[in-house]
């Protein structure tokens, strides 16, 4: 493998050995951080990350902004609503940083790698002193040792679109965790900013990846997903000498590994092998999350999807057909530049054909710098906003319909939570295959597995009993 697809070891022993200094400076002094992450699970991993480094600098995590000496925001720049949210968080902190003065506010994440952005936000943001992209979380040590010194700072640097391993973690789920199996895209898809702030395919070792995965079940993780922008294109960028569903099998058979997942999946990839893979490794969840966007073929070739709807729906029935228990969720964007009202009805009726068990559904945002934000057959507002709304009516009728089927279903449930808002605990987890389920039991039993029975459907989530202790 090249050299340079991985930051090296001696700069990462540089940035231990600035680590080590930072902490002796900030040791006795009780500093803590708060961390809000905006986006999908590629940024929340990203934020482990942070926070695990962070407490190697001797910083303890605040349960509140108010309590924190260091705010950092991992920002998102997919939609445009991320980015209003954002600014008004960073505008709300001017006050307590006024109060506070040697607090330390920073962002960080996908939306610091748009051109100009750091320039603007420092510009605009004068109480903002740190500013970094996702490919330098490596340089945390660096950067922090110089705002401490008192100096403003942006580094989002694309030169560096490298590997670092062997990072901190701070993971706050005890029973599951995010694995990288590889970073960037090329996909390229005209509505998309990520292959522009996350760069290339770079696709990690598969034994960098188990040695991962080995260690969080040592900890007590039982149950693992495997992320990536495309995970079907794993090992594509001829570093990784493995293909998807060859890692699916060697990850799968790590001991004490109960669940293996993976997101997302872009069909244009998703291959016989990987079908296989998922009907007979037994640990790997009867579950893919497969992202449509579109079900007309013009605007999906003016997506650069490069797939048919036929090509998806043949995927789905393959699919059912050699998992028979399969669940699938999806992403939907509505009013994308161009999108008739006979392309829109299109949608609409592979929705109803497909089933999906969930859809997450979105208006489509322009985002600066890509092909479809210069389109001039732009949708607008309250078409988009009519449009959303008829989807997320009738997805939420199919999901209804797909719970139905569960009524007297038994199975094994990871228990994730407790709803104490009633008057009795109410758990909650899911079937391997994805579907929540809520019902009663004791708060000790979170974090195990359990069999759980359903009784009843509700809108959006199952209610059942468990069947044994």
């Amino acid at each position: 493998m090249a050299e340079n697809r991985y930051i090296s070891q001696s700069e990462l022993e540089r940035q231990k050995r600035i680590a080590d200094t930072v902490y002796r400076e900030n040791s006795g002094r009780d500093l803590t951080f708060f961390v809000e992450t905006f986006g999908c699970q590629m940024n929340v991993r990203d934020s482990e990350t942070i926070k695990g480094e962070l407490v190697e600098l001797g910083y303890a995590e605040a349960f509140s902004k108010e309590e924190a000496d260091l705010i950092l925001f991992n920002t998102c720049c997919v939609r445009d609503h991320a980015e209003k949210r954002l600014m008004g968080n960073i505008g709300a902190l001017k006050e307590l940083k006024d109060a506070k003065p040697g607090m330390i506010i920073g962002i960080c994440g996908c939306m610091m790698q748009q051109e100009g952005m750091a320039k603007k936000l420092l510009k605009r943001f004068p109480h903002v002193s740190l500013i970094f992209g996702t490919n330098v979380l490596y340089r945390l040590p660096e950067m922090l040792q110089s705002v401490m010194n008192g100096e403003r700072i942006a580094v989002t640097d694309r030169a560096e679109d490298a590997i670092a391993e062997g990072l901190p973690q701070l993971r706050d789920n005890p029973r599951s965790a995010f694995v990288n199996i590889m970073y960037g895209c090329n996909n390229f898809c005209s509505y998309c900013i990520v292959p522009y702030v996350r760069g290339r395919e770079r696709s990690r070792t598969p034994k960098d990846i188990r040695d991962e995965v080995v260690s969080l079940v040592k900890s007590g993780i039982t149950e693992i997903t495997l992320l990536g922008q495309n995970v079907n294109s794993y090992g594509n960028d001829g570093t990784a000498q493995m293909t998807f569903a060859q890692l699916l099998t060697y990850v799968s058979d790590v001991p004490g590994l109960k669940r293996l997942r993976f997101m997302s999946s872009h069909p244009k990839d998703l291959n016989d092998d990987v079908m296989k893979a998922i009907a007979a490794l037994p640990n790997v969840c009867h579950h893919v999350h497969l992202p449509v966007q579109s079900g007309n073929d013009e605007v999906l070739k003016k997506m650069n999807r490069r797939y048919t709807r036929e090509r998806y729906l043949s995927i789905i029935r393959k699919l059912r057909e050699t998992v028979p228990d399969i669940e699938f969720t999806t992403d939907i964007i509505v009013g994308f530049p161009g999108e008739t009202e006979e392309a829109f009805l299109d949608t609409m009726s592979l929705v109803e054909e497909v089933g999906f068990a969930a859809a997450f559904t979105f208006a489509y945002s322009p985002r600066q710098g890509t092909v479809a934000a210069k389109s001039p057959d732009q949708i607008p507002e309250a078409v988009k906003k009519r449009r959303l709304q008829e989807l997320n009516a009738l997805q939420a009728k199919k999901t209804v319909e797909n719970n139905q089927k569960y009524l007297g279903f038994e199975g094994e449930v990871l228990v994730e939570g407790c709803d104490m808002r009633g008057e009795d605990a109410m758990l909650y987890g899911k079937y391997q295959n994805f579907k929540m389920v809520y019902f009663p039991g004791d708060p000790s039993l979170m974090n195990r597995y359990v069999n759980v029975r359903v009784l009843k459907t509700n809108k959006n989530s199952l209610l059942g009993e468990m069947i044994d202790e």
